[in-house]
C-alpha cells in the first residue's frame, strides 16, 4: 500500500532531554509546561547514582555521549536536565560531550539556564532553596559567583537520596523559599534540583514576596525553548514566563 510522508510527530518540533535514572520530576514538571504546544519532548535517562555527592555526579560524564547517542537525529535543542551534576562536569563539557553524538545542535542544562533565566528577570542577588547536602552546594554557589550571582541566602534539606528528593512535599519547597527570602537584599529565589517539585507554589511565593521564582525545571525548559527559538510566553509558571 503506498503511504505519505511528513514531518512526524508535532510537525518535527522535536526538542531532547537527557533525564537521570532517579528523575521522577522533571518530565512531569516539563508536560505541564508543553501540554497542547505542539512540541515533541523526547528523553533518554542517564544512569545515575541515588546518592548525590560531587564524586558520583562526575561518574555520569562517562554515560553523556552515549546517553546522548539515543536521542534520534534532527533535535533543534537538548538539555542535560541535573543541576548539580551540570556544576560539577561543567556546562562547556557536557555541552562537547552531547555534541559528540549530536553535532552543532544547542544544549542547555540547569546552572546555564538559571544564570539566562535571572539575567532575564534582572536578578543578581539570590535566596537559594537546595534538597543538597552542604558539599554539593558549595560548587554551585561559586559557579552561580563567577557569573555574577550572589547567594545572600540559603536553606537547605540536607538530603542525599535522590528517590526522597522527589518525594519532599511542595508545601515544605514554599516553605523555604519564604524563609530564605526575608534575607535583605534578595531580588529573586532559585530552587535548584531538577527532581524537586516546584510548579504548583511558584505563582503562590511569588505573591506573597513580589519577587520572581525560578526553579532548576522551569528554567531548563524556558532555556531549551528559547534555544529552539521558540516562543514560550505564558506556558509556564511565574514571571520568568511572562517575559
Amino acid at each position: 500500500m503506498d503511504y505519505q510522508l511528513d514531518d512526524g510527530a508535532a510537525g518535527g518540533q522535536k526538542l531532547g532531554a537527557i533525564v537521570l535514572s532517579t528523575d521522577e520530576t522533571l518530565e512531569f514538571e516539563a508536560r505541564q509546561v508543553l501540554e497542547g504546544q505542539g512540541i515533541n519532548l523526547l528523553h533518554a535517562r542517564i544512569p545515575a547514582m541515588a546518592d548525590v555527592t560531587p564524586e558520583k555526579l562526575t561518574t555520569m560524564a562517562e554515560g553523556m555521549t552515549g546517553t546522548a547517542s539515543l536521542l534520534p537525529d534532527g533535535m533543534k535543542a537538548i538539555a542535560y536536565a541535573c543541576t548539580s551534576g551540570a556544576t560539577v562536569i561543567g556546562p562547556k563539557e557536557v555541552e562537547r560531550l552531547v555534541q559528540q553524538a549530536h553535532p552543532d545542535v544547542p544544549v542547555t542544562n540547569p546552572m546555564t539556564a538559571v544564570i539566562e533565566a535571572l539575567r532575564a528577570v534582572g536578578a543578581t542577588r539570590i535566596a537559594l532553596v537546595t534538597p543538597y547536602v552542604p558539599s554539593v552546594t558549595a560548587p554551585m554557589r561559586a559557579y552561580l559567583a563567577e557569573h555574577g550571582i550572589e547567594t545572600v541566602s540559603e536553606e537547605s534539606f540536607g538530603e542525599s537520596e535522590d528517590s526522597t528528593v522527589a518525594r519532599i512535599a511542595e508545601c515544605s519547597t514554599q516553605t523555604a523559599m519564604l524563609k530564605a527570602a526575608q534575607t535583605e537584599g534578595v531580588q529573586a529565589v532559585f530552587a535548584s534540583c531538577t527532581n524537586l517539585r516546584s510548579f504548583g507554589v511558584i505563582e503562590e511565593v511569588e505573591a506573597e514576596l513580589n519577587l520572581p521564582v525560578i526553579s532548576s525545571n522551569s528554567a531548563l525548559v524556558w532555556h531549551l525553548l528559547k534555544l529552539a527559538g521558540i516562543d514560550a510566553k505564558d506556558w509556564g509558571p511565574g514571571r520568568l514566563y511572562a517575559l
